[in-house]
């Protein structure tokens, strides 16, 4: 059993790597910017009842695809607060086209995530430069 995580330090790069498939990064940026959006309703129209579709919004579309396209679990379970964090900081990450460079990182080790569909970066990209030879 792999001995729990104590900072986020250690967080980010084990959160990016149970993300480690495009198609679940952007269920995660859809669910994220419709539970925000959904939540900035509710405090501007002031209805509270909106709250709880701003949560289904972005934990559906996210665990979704952990169960279904990752086939892992999500961090959220273990690590609630810090999930929370990093999905927000995920989504703007991806917002401005500077992801890649910290899947790059917390995959330079050799780590692997733990879904059964989980892929590296160089992995990946395998298909693209086959594809591209062969045209």
């Amino acid at each position: 059993m792999p001995k729990p995580i104590q900072t986020y330090g250690e967080f980010w790069p084990f959160y990016l790597r149970e993300h480690s498939l495009p198609v679940t990064r952007r269920f995660h940026f859809v669910g994220t910017s419709l539970g925000l959006a959904t939540g900035v309703a509710a405090v501007v129209t002031g209805r509270g009842a909106l709250v709880p579709a701003a949560l289904v919004a972005a934990y559906g579309f996210a665990w979704f695809s952990h169960f279904f396209i990752e086939r892992n679990k999500p961090a959220s379970f273990k690590y609630p607060l810090w999930s929370f964090i990093s999905d927000f900081r995920m989504a703007g990450l991806m917002a401005v086209g500077q992801l890649d460079a910290h899947m790059e990182r917390a995959f330079a080790n050799g780590e692997q995530g733990t879904g059964a569909n989980s892929l590296t970066p160089a992995q990946q990209a395998q298909p693209q430069a086959s594809a591209q030879q062969a045209r």
